[in-house]
């Protein structure tokens, strides 16, 4: 099935979160790839001379309208991670109805949805497939998003369950790693754990490649990991090469003790949050890479170099290089 295309023969792409951490990856790649964007905006625009933007929210059926009318694809990339239920549920689950009311009335047929893995509960989950544990979600987010898969399904949406994002614009992964590495000093469960991880480029190639490339619109639930799981140990051991951690050179820790010297050093990152990093947490996903035509790239500690920088900004450590980091420096 054609995707919907200007008198120019590019396709129109709706994108809500454009302006987010994946959005704003997925809008630098349709870019680059000189495809028009029509993206919602709740604040001030970002002009950058080539997204036409909407001024409007998810609770908008105008703004959604005309962000929709006219387009062959719709993104819906926009989420809340964090807040309380009514926060959440306005837009994970009220708002994914909206958004995909919305491309029903414009007749759009190829949609993808950004959900998470966090819908499966705590873990460990070690090489599951799509639903192969029932979903189990802990927080008013993963509840909520969990919803909003549900419209987006109904809808005939791709709907992406990435685990773990790095790369530019991350502000959870490597600084929650730096914060856990002066908390819990030592090898986790002996750094053997496997995590599904994705820098948000590679995302946003996958993102556009479903968009885009894919022969005909593809639904359904997918993990949206590279194909290739992490160890726990490699990450760490790559993010000190690079001198945004200090070297894990401690002990092989059990899991209970992991478990007891968090306890012991108060900080933000909780015990679920840490499990998310220290044990098994595996999504298969090699299908949807091939449903997007898009090959997986290098994996996500050969893209660690390239944000390094952004890393170092957010971690306070501008001045810092390779080999800079000693101890328990970072906070």
């Amino acid at each position: 099935m054609a995707v919907a295309q200007r008198p120019d023969g590019r396709p129109v792409v709706a994108l809500t979160g454009a302006t987010g951490f994946i959005g704003s990856a997925v809008r630098a790649e349709l870019a680059a790839r000189g495809v028009p964007v029509r993206a919602l905006v709740r604040g001030e625009p970002v002009p950058d001379g080539h997204t036409d933007w909407v001024p409007g929210d998810l609770a908008d059926r105008d703004a959604l309208d005309g962000l929709c009318a006219g387009a062959g694809v719709l993104l819906h990339l926009a989420s809340r991670v964090a807040g309380d239920a009514d926060e959440c549920a306005a837009v994970n689950d009220r708002g994914t109805a909206a958004v995909l009311a919305a491309a029903t009335r414009a007749g759009i047929r190829r949609i993808v949805h950004l959900s998470t893995t966090a819908v499966y509960g705590a873990g460990p989950h070690d090489g599951i497939a799509v639903d192969e544990v029932p979903a189990a979600p802990l927080s008013a987010a993963s509840r909520t998003r969990l919803l909003g898969e549900g419209h987006a399904l109904a809808a005939g949406a791709a709907v992406l369950r990435p685990a773990l994002v790095t790369g530019t614009g991350d502000r959870w992964v490597v600084p929650a790693l730096a914060e856990l590495a002066r908390r819990v000093p030592g090898r986790w469960a002996g750094g053997e754990a496997r995590l599904s991880l994705v820098d948000r480029t590679d995302l946003a190639r996958l993102i556009t490649g479903l968009a885009l490339d894919a022969p005909g619109p593809v639904a359904g639930v997918h993990h949206a990991a590279h194909p290739e799981p992490v160890r726990g140990g490699d990450l760490l051991d790559a993010l000190a090469g690079l001198g945004l951690l200090p070297a894990p050179d401690g002990p092989s820790l059990p899991w209970e003790e992991c478990r007891r010297l968090l306890a012991a050093t108060p900080g933000r990152v909780s015990e679920r949050q840490f499990a998310m990093i220290a044990r098994d947490h595996w999504y298969r996903g090699d299908e949807v890479w091939r449903l997007a035509a898009c090959p997986p790239g290098p994996g996500p500690l050969a893209r660690l170099a390239a944000a390094a920088p952004w890393y170092r900004t957010v971690l306070g450590l501008q001045g810092a290089g390779p080999g800079q980091v000693r101890g328990r420096e970072i906070a």
